[in-house]
């Protein structure tokens, strides 16, 4: 079977679905009887093979305010790519310009769409705390409009969480089949742990509490409700945030009144780094309302260490099934506050336990993709 993957979500800095579609690749190069293309945007274009997967870079443009995406414009170029590569199903990432693109390079091929649902998109243009709910209002009924239009391009949108199912059925796409996300338990492992002091040393953290966020430094993650909250957390616990990422809310975040106690960290490019850094934290912070799955959230859990997320989207499902960490009221800092208090009061090395046992029970990456490609089959079947 050959698929062939297109998102714009794809970037040197980018997070859960970078890693989704590298991982996806690790899971065809080991299976001779599988093949598996990528199209996603670069700064110039190229391609790269490896083993059962080629990749290929589309120059687009930057993405304003949406670092370090950039936009899939090269039509002629997806067409080639699909005629040439001839895949048995085509799987879209992104739900803007790609879904039409592949629509327009597949209209004389007999070749299916999926979707995956990684894009919360009515709650990204229109989130439920906005200054002007009137026009939030139209946002959002407009944006569930255009989701319900683009559901007719495929016979099934895949969700990796229940709740993403939930939200989607509200609105009436119910075609869905749930396949989780995974993660990788042999690098996100609390073995990791043995060697905290050294990894806090080499990043300069304080011998402290610490709880900390890795991804994008943008809006929709909400950590200015954190920053908001995080005065009174320290007063108490002592502990210290730590962010570590890249993106374009980095400026605001340093400039909030809190911002000069907070530890700002790079991206971690390397997974490894990332692992040890999971590893090296006392909780893992998960504040945005509208992730579909929270992949950073589970790898922590993978590495034992507990999670305080917000109790709206994908995380908050793996918190209350792992019982691996705590909520609190989404956008309310005091609530917030609260609950890191709490947790960073409870038996951490327990609680850690619980989130690694759900991750080793649920998120194999090996029966993560098992389940996607038998979902492929089904619908390339019929």
């Amino acid at each position: 079977m050959g698929v062939l993957d297109v998102t714009e979500w794809f970037g040197d800095t980018s997070g859960g679905i970078k890693t989704y579609l590298l991982e996806k690749a690790r899971f065809v190069a080991a299976r001779p009887w599988l093949r598996h293309v990528m199209v996603v945007p670069g700064d110039r274009d190229s391609v790269r093979d490896s083993d059962g997967t080629r990749m290929y870079r589309l120059h687009g443009p930057p993405i304003p305010r949406q670092r370090p995406y950039r936009f899939m414009l090269a039509t002629r170029s997806i067409t080639r790519i699909v005629q040439h590569e001839r895949p048995d199903l085509i799987e879209i990432g992104s739900p803007f310009i790609v879904p039409w693109i592949v629509r327009h390079a597949t209209r004389a091929l007999d070749v299916p769409l999926v979707c995956f649902h990684h894009t919360n998109l009515p709650h990204y243009f229109a989130p439920e705390r906005s200054r002007w709910p009137a026009l939030n209002r139209i946002v959002h009924r407009s944006a569930w409009q255009y989701m319900r239009r683009l559901d007719r391009l495929f016979p099934v949108t895949i969700v990796s969480t229940d709740a993403a199912a939930a939200d989607l059925a509200r609105e009436g796409i119910d075609r869905v089949a749930r396949v989780p996300l995974g993660v990788d338990l042999e690098t996100f492992t609390p073995d990791r742990r043995a060697h905290v002091q050294l990894t806090r040393a080499l990043h300069g953290l304080p011998d402290a509490p610490l709880v900390g966020y890795a991804g994008r430094f943008a809006r929709e993650k909400e950590i200015h409700v954190a920053l908001d909250a995080w005065a009174e957390v320290e007063r108490t616990t002592g502990a210290r945030l730590v962010l570590a990422g890249a993106g374009p809310m980095r400026e605001r975040f340093l400039a909030h009144p809190y911002g000069h106690r907070v530890i700002m960290l790079p991206y971690q490019r390397s997974r490894d780094g990332l692992a040890d850094l999971l590893s090296a934290l006392d909780v893992y912070l998960a504040p945005g309302p509208i992730e579909t799955f929270g992949l950073s959230a589970l790898e922590a859990m993978s590495c034992g260490t507990p999670v305080l997320s917000c109790d709206q989207g994908g995380v908050p499902e793996h918190v209350r099934k792992s019982g691996g960490g705590r909520l609190y009221v989404t956008g309310n800092a005091g609530s917030l506050a609260e609950e890191a208090i709490q947790l960073l009061r409870d038996d951490l090395i327990a609680t850690g336990r619980r989130a690694r046992q759900f991750a080793e029970a649920h998120h194999a990456w090996d029966v993560v993709f098992e389940r996607l490609f038998s979902v492929y089959e089904s619908v390339v079947n019929g």
